[in-house]
């Protein structure tokens, strides 16, 4: 079975052999050409016709796209938590929520009869588009170790052989409950509640490898692990400015706000090594007129491109330029803000005032022209919001990077104001609503105290696993039973030889899941796949048909209720297989599970009196457009030990590479959503029938004697002093830093080894791998 994983044929390949990566892996000659299109537009709109067409949902799937996102009898896109429109648009929709949306309406099914046919190690040789596009999964399995197949089991026996495994447990802390950014704030509840009664902590989700920097950043900086501004402070905005992020793949929908920002004036400023679609232009779908004649909308004016890891250099330029005019001019920063509101100004003054010009340059990889530029921006703008993604937060230092972005907001007094604040792009629809809903290895004294008077019983205290140390401990045997509620873990994570092997080593592996994926394969002695319904289908308990909410990036609540047919009558939601597993765990519990599925509303009343920000839950949720969980620090309300807001004052680190070696960051395709892969094309990047590249500055190129679409090996080096290695990737040349390379997860999660993790955040460090690059054969 091993010999046929992701990690030997898929991504690593072998010298000499191009590995096909994880997409359909058509057989076509590679190409790459310069794609200066708008996006959005025609051509996602082409794109969409075709996954429509392709998966046989013309009908059902354009009128999906007439509900999705809409209140009152709507649901939420299962894709990215940008805000919706709240003004009653019809089409608040993108290219990417339509196509994973389609995905999972798909007529194909993944039933008995596929498992008869099929063994696990044969499962295990097909690349993973190929294992979702089988379909949906209709009813529970179990593996067969006798034959390598997993065989249907019913529900209770299921539930059975779950709680008979964890109460055998000689402790719960062996047992770990990873959670996917899909869950719903209900189902959360419910699985926080599950697995805290069981004893144990040991909650990780998907912002451990993804925005656990930025909520320790800003619950450091400003009490709150969220940002702080609302949708309708971008509407307000004078200056945005965009880090680390290509929202015309990763969060599309806010190309609108970018262009509606634009025609207001405001001035719009990318920050990333890779000059992207996002920052040119859009052709809002939605607006037909601009559609009909092809006319496009600038979504950005001014484009940045530090070296990876150069951001937190680049920000402590323009503060540096901020107090040097302050000299000259008192009102280039807001004393009166820092004065009644902050702690920890002065030292931070003389951190700034300490750095060197010559070395902010350096490390940052920006001109000090290029930063005194930004700098007057926005010394000029009143209202500014600083917006970033993944590009900071998989580094080393992103908590650090972070913080320095609150530090140059609070400088002219751009919090608690309309127009400003610091505004993370929070990936997954609802990964948010996790973190408040309570998965969270390190939860709060009065989280704790809360849930243990509601729900009468005595959470454990001490700090569980996060995602990395939960497969550190899988792979020294320490944890056992692993729990995963939707996502793909296997792939989605660092390091696959090490990822997999400590899976393997678990006693149990259980999976709930919508379709076929890697994690399946790469099981623990015993495993469960159990079937839920979607985001897009009904969810019928005994009090009738259920809604579920969901929090986005910005914090509003809303309502969410699919319409479509489940795709068997063996599949359930995700509250009532919590419920199922829980009361097999916990025979003796006082909490009355089946209450809870009978009617989500219980959830919502019990969840009104643990959550603060959730008080009469039930009817708010209810109200148009739902309602915004309660931002402090938007109030100027600091929960932080001093009562203010605290200055940062972290030293300016290295990034630079040593000599010879590259900065490399791994991404996502635009035709991919997370480790889901539609097919091997980039639109936006000029990439046709190719994923196993790597994206490189031409002068890097012809240094190392590399031609344009050659193929080249490329090795990674860990702190420990270990390598990791792909072979025969294919070198696209792109606008890009000099010594800086980028290419897609998770075919390159083979090159970030397990113990590179961020000991400011616990993040894998995926945009942040020294490496080697050699022509294929040559290293």
């Amino acid at each position: 079975m091993a010999g046929n994983d992701f990690d030997e044929i898929r991504g690593r390949g072998a010298p000499g052999a191009t590995p096909p990566g994880c997409g359909p892996g058509s057989g076509r000659r590679p190409q790459q050409k310069d794609d200066r299109h708008p996006s959005a537009g025609w051509g996602a709109a082409m794109s969409v016709g075709k996954v429509l067409l392709r998966s046989g949902q013309v009908m059902s799937g354009s009128k999906s796209m007439l509900t999705m996102n809409h209140e009152n009898g709507g649901f939420d896109c299962p894709g990215c938590a940008w805000p919706d429109d709240r003004s009653g648009l019809h089409l608040d929709l993108c290219e990417n929520g339509i196509k994973h949306v389609t995905w999972e309406m798909t007529k194909d099914r993944v039933d008995r009869a596929f498992f008869e046919q099929h063994t696990v190690t044969e499962l295990s040789g097909w690349s993973d588009y190929a294992l979702e596009k089988q379909g949906r999964l209709t009813e529970p399995m179990v593996y067969d170790a006798e034959t390598d197949k997993y065989v249907p089991i019913s529900w209770s026996d299921a539930f059975v052989l779950v709680g008979d495994t964890l109460r055998a447990l000689p402790d719960p802390n062996m047992a770990s409950f990873y959670t996917s950014g899909r869950l719903s704030n209900e189902a959360t509840f419910l699985y926080q509640l599950w697995a805290r009664e069981y004893g144990t902590n040991n909650l990780p989700d998907c912002s451990n490898m993804c925005h656990e920097a930025s909520g320790r950043a800003l619950q450091a900086a400003l009490g709150t692990g969220k940002g702080t501004a609302d949708i309708d402070d971008w509407d307000a905005a004078e200056l945005i400015i965009v880090m680390g992020v290509n929202a015309a793949s990763n969060a599309p929908r806010m190309l609108t706000a970018l262009a509606e920002a634009h025609r207001s004036g405001a001035q719009i400023v990318h920050v990333n090594p890779l000059k992207e679609a996002a920052s040119r232009r859009t052709i809002v779908p939605h607006e037909f007129g601009s559609m009909a004649t092809f006319h496009p909308t600038p979504t950005g004016t001014l484009d940045i491109q530090p070296r990876i890891g150069g951001d937190l250099a680049l920000l402590r330029g323009v503060a540096k330029a901020l107090f040097e005019w302050h000299a000259e001019d008192p009102t280039v920063i807001d004393t009166s803000f820092i004065a009644d509101n902050t702690h920890g100004f002065d030292d931070y003054r003389s951190c700034c005032e300490a750095e060197a010009w010559t070395e902010i340059v350096h490390q940052s990889g920006v001109t000090e022209v290029e930063i005194r530029n930004l700098a007057d921006l926005y010394r000029k703008s009143s209202r500014t919001i600083i917006s970033w993604c993944l590009g900071l937060t998989q580094q080393e230092h992103g908590v650090d990077t972070v913080r320095e972005i609150v530090n140059l907001l609070m400088m002219k007094g751009n919090i608690g104001r309309p127009g400003t604040g610091p505004s993370p792009v929070r990936g997954h629809s609802n990964v948010q609503g996790n973190r408040t809903c309570g998965i969270d290895h390190r939860p709060t004294t009065e989280f704790l105290d809360a849930l243990a008077s509601e729900c009468n019983f005595d959470p454990p205290r001490a700090h569980g696993l996060d995602t990395v140390a939960t497969i550190k401990k899988m792979y020294d045997h320490k944890v056992s039973v692993f729990v995963g509620m939707g996502g793909n873990f296997a792939m989605a994570t660092p390091d696959p030889t090490y990822t997999f092997e400590a899976l393997r080593r678990c006693s149990l592996t259980v999976h709930v899941s919508t379709k076929l994926n890697r994690s399946h394969l790469v099981h623990g002695t015993n495993a469960l796949i159990l079937p839920c319904i979607g985001r897009t289908e009904r969810d019928e308990q005994r009090s009738g048909p259920q809604s579920i909410s969901v929090e986005d990036a910005m914090s509003r609540v809303h309502l969410s209720r699919g319409s479509k047919k489940p795709p068997s009558a063996h599949v359930l939601s995700e509250p009532a297989i919590i419920a199922g597993l829980a009361s097999a765990t916990l025979p003796h519990s006082s909490t009355d599970w089946q209450a809870y599925i009978d009617d989500y509303d219980r959830i919502r009343d019990t969840m009104s009196r643990v959550i603060p920000g959730f008080e009469n839950f039930n009817s708010r949720v209810r109200e148009r457009n739902g309602f915004r969980i309660s931002q402090p620090a938007r109030e100027l309300d600091f929960h932080t030990p001093s009562g203010l807001a605290e200055f940062s004052c972290a030293s300016m680190k290295d990034v630079l590479p040593p000599i010879g070696y590259l900065m490399l960051g791994t991404m996502r395709s635009h035709d991919q959503w997370n480790t889901t892969i539609y097919s091997d094309n980039d639109r936006y990047r000029g990439v046709k029938n190719l994923r196993t590249l790597v994206f490189m500055n031409q002068a890097d190129m012809t240094r190392l004697g590399v031609p344009e679409l050659g193929a080249v090996d490329i090795t990674s080096y860990a702190k420990d002093g270990s390598t990791r290695q792909v072979f025969s990737y294919t070198a696209v040349a792109y606008d890009i830093p000099a010594g800086n390379a980028a290419g897609y997860m998770p075919e390159l999660n083979v090159l970030c080894p397990i113990g590179d993790y961020s000991n400011q955040s616990g993040q894998p460090l995926m945009k942040h791998l020294t490496v080697k690059i050699t022509p294929a054969g040559l290293g």
